[in-house]
């Protein structure tokens, strides 16, 4: 029986094509056996791929979905009971949407007979490799409660970690905004207003008072300009970040950073050892701990690194040499990991270690954010009083000279 199948090689590429097996599970094993990390295996009927609803993505709060998803599953198969009683309350629970159906699909799957790994591995934009990972290792340990738990803990985690530096950024970013857009209106609505009033004042204006009028304006008449090179910025600069040279490129420019690089690197520190450390604890091989956390890294140094520490480990050298050697890793972070190797708790140590670096990236990003509040309010604030200082300088001016006539 042949089934089409969806994997990573080693270096994380992308593998897919047709396999040989006498039943679904058979097939997954020969897939790992060469050194592939699966994410889908399916029949093939008719030579053609079975199509499901796996493309469906559970949206913006996918790491919602699946924190509470694991959470509910593990309390429920952690009662007695059964998987697909389970998986039937929590999709009836669900809210209508993509989300929903993913469920319900994998509610199929598992009433079908697949394992609820298996089940998972058909919506990969819902269920990334980290979590097919951990739920096939709770399924073989025979504590898929456990494993569940520590995957919403993991999501939760990730979650937060979002959530922190979305929200720090929300009210600056905001206050950027209104702050451009009464600058903008100064120049385009009030100040032609008073260039009619200083015309017929037929007295010589301030430097800073001509610039200001030149400026709005251009502005009012060629608004278009900086507006569609304002867009083209935009576009074209988020295109570039988005392929794989600027990805390269702005990740390391982000840890080189002076301010910014060792916020970025602690944030990816607490990514990796969080990780690293759930995924050992639930006994998943270093091997494949390495190459799951590599997938899950969003920085391009770090994914690299860990390529490297993967290379390193398969010839038998130890992790803390590779990462004591990178300053992308802390030293601390790298004492504890020897540690950890030579007391063979690496995972628990990794995960605690993760721990004290959440706590402290919670603390820099609300002082960081209480800091640069006031910072934006003072930089807006000199500019709103130079444009407004400018606007009535020549009504001084005016008043100051009928005084002296007088």
């Amino acid at each position: 029986m042949n089934f089409t199948y969806a994997a990573f090689g080693a270096k994380g590429e992308p593998v897919g094509g047709v396999i040989d097996a006498a039943t679904q599970a058979e097939a997954q094993e020969k897939l790992r056996a060469k050194g592939l990390f699966v994410s889908r295996v399916e029949p093939e009927a008719g030579g053609a791929r079975v199509k499901s609803p796996r493309g469906l993505a559970p949206g913006p709060g996918k790491l919602k979905n699946v924190a509470v998803f694991t959470r509910q599953l593990s309390i429920l198969v952690g009662a007695g009971t059964p998987v697909v009683d389970a998986l039937a309350a929590l999709s009836r629970q669900a809210p209508e949407g993509a989300w929903r159906k993913v469920l319900e699909d994998v509610q199929r799957r598992v009433e079908g007979g697949e394992a609820l790994s298996d089940a998972v591995r058909a919506h990969p934009r819902a269920f990334d490799t980290v979590c097919q990972s951990l739920i096939s290792a709770g399924e073989a340990s025979g504590k898929l409660d456990v494993m569940l738990e520590r995957l919403s803990t993991l999501a939760r985690k990730r979650q937060h970690v979002r959530g922190s530096v979305i929200g720090a950024m929300v009210y600056p970013v905001l206050l950027i905004g209104v702050s451009f857009g009464v600058i903008v209106m100064l120049l385009t609505t009030v100040l032609p207003r008073f260039s009619g009033m200083f015309e017929s004042l037929d007295t010589p204006l301030p430097k800073s008072t001509e610039v200001l009028i030149v400026v709005g304006a251009w502005l009012t008449a060629y608004w278009y300009v900086p507006l569609g090179l304002l867009v083209g910025l935009v576009a074209g600069g988020t295109a570039w970040i988005k392929s794989a040279p600027g990805r390269r490129v702005c990740d390391a420019a982000l840890v080189r950073a002076p301010i910014v690089g060792p916020i970025i690197r602690n944030f990816a520190t607490a990514q990796l050892a969080r990780l690293m450390g759930t995924l050992l604890e639930s006994r998943v091989p270093m091997l494949e701990a390495i190459a799951l956390t590599r997938a899950a890294a969003f920085n391009a140094r770090y994914r690299a690194l860990l390529e490297e520490t993967e290379d390193a480990v398969t010839q038998g050298e130890p992790v803390s040499r590779v990462l004591g050697a990178s300053p992308l890793i802390s030293p601390a972070v790298c004492e504890a990991l020897r540690s950890g190797e030579q007391a063979g708790n690496v995972g628990p140590v990794l995960t605690h270690v993760a721990g004290f670096i959440e706590e402290d990236n919670d603390v820099v990003v609300r002082s960081l954010a209480s800091l640069l509040e006031p910072a934006i309010l003072i930089t807006l604030g000199l500019i709103v009083a130079v444009i407004t200082t400018s606007m009535f300088l020549p009504m001084f001016d005016l008043a100051a000279s009928a005084g002296r006539a007088q």
